[in-house]
């Protein structure tokens, strides 16, 4: 685990994006894959998601290294209907996979106005976002949800059977900032928990239960037990049907058919994806949609908030925000992570 985490100077995207090449070069992928996988993650980083950035680069790099993830995945698309895409992602680096899949339905949204990409054979993703604002860019509005390692219980239930899987919105705003929403399906991430029994906090009793599926306030015992979902019932069931999309309808795997990248690093997951886009050019002209956009977000921010300090915002602003403030005065990341960058780069050949 990272242990060195003094700041080092700002990089710049462009030097960035150069090292991580390199990085992911020296753990075996061919360039373009490289490439691939760097754009998600540094993306994440930019918009201020360092936990699902390029700090990957530990547990990509450790399953690359034991065989767990393919490094040079040889990814295949089907198109079995006009507007639908097959993805197998061969046990690929889930962000390369997802950037397949992504342009998949990008290529069947253009054609048919509507495009949906399953994606299987996959791996952990990274953060919706960066594919929600790639979309967004290119005039596609979007629906991404992925599975993942289980951690939640079955409501009502006293052991994990599902995972908590991720689901993203994004419209885009030709004349503004796109809507994003990027959201996992637990109350909070399991992180939070943990950094609650470092400091020796109790924590609210709807974050998680114990191992005999009860609420409780005590970090231990919630680290033992399970996630709760968002919203209660309704969360699980939001849960399940992306589980649904992403691994049943995929051919992936789902639910308990999932493996851990933690207790099996050496084996594939099989997780699945799905990616629904709308092409917004087939509704609309550019100005029609910015008109639209801008006053969507204005009758959002005209609200008089119920805290001075803290106005209305839109799903995405934030990120947005941060991405614009690091491009200019450059991306700050964890000691450690650039120290492993470095040493994964010095092997790429």
């Amino acid at each position: 685990m990272f242990t060195d985490v003094t700041p080092n100077a700002p990089w710049s995207e462009p030097d960035l994006t150069a090292l991580a090449i390199q990085a992911f070069k020296g753990l075996g992928l061919p360039p373009a894959d490289a490439a691939d996988v760097v754009r998600v993650l540094v993306q994440a980083d930019l918009f201020g998601l360092n936990t699902h950035g390029l700090s990957r680069i530990e547990s990509y790099g450790e399953r690359l290294l034991v065989g767990g993830i393919n490094p040079r995945a040889t990814i295949t698309v089907e198109s079995p209907a006009p507007a639908l895409r097959l993805v197998d992602g061969d046990n690929g680096v889930g962000p390369l996979v997802g950037m397949h899949a992504l342009r998949a339905a990008m290529d069947a949204a253009t054609q048919c106005g509507v495009g949906l990409a399953l994606a299987r054979g996959s791996n952990h993703f990274g953060p919706i976002s960066p594919y929600s604002l790639i979309a967004a860019e290119a005039g596609f509005a979007s629906m991404i949800g992925s599975n993942a390692t289980t951690t939640i219980a079955p409501w009502g239930g006293t052991d994990a059977r599902l995972g908590n899987s991720p689901l993203g919105f994004g419209v885009p705003n030709p004349g503004g900032q796109p809507f994003l929403l990027d959201m996992a399906m637990s109350v909070v991430a399991r992180a939070k928990v943990r950094n609650a029994f470092k400091r020796g906090e109790t924590i609210p009793d709807t974050w998680a239960t114990d191992k005999a599926g009860r609420p409780t306030t005590d970090p231990k015992s919630a680290l033992d037990g399970f996630l709760l979902p968002i919203g209660g019932h309704k969360g699980y069931g939001l849960a399940l049907l992306v589980d649904l999309f992403a691994g049943l309808l995929s051919n992936a795997a789902y639910l308990t058919h999932v493996k851990s990248w933690v207790d099996a690093p050496e084996e594939p997951q099989n997780l699945g994806h799905f990616f629904i886009l709308i092409d917004t050019r087939r509704l609309g002209s550019t100005e029609w949609l910015t008109h639209r956009m801008l006053d969507f977000a204005t009758i959002l921010h005209d609200s008089v908030p119920a805290d001075a300090s803290r106005p209305v915002i839109v799903p995405g602003e934030i990120e947005l925000e941060k991405m614009t403030r690091q491009r200019e005065t450059g991306i700050v990341l964890e000691a450690a992570v650039v120290s492993l960058l470095r040493q994964h780069a010095a092997k790429a050949v």
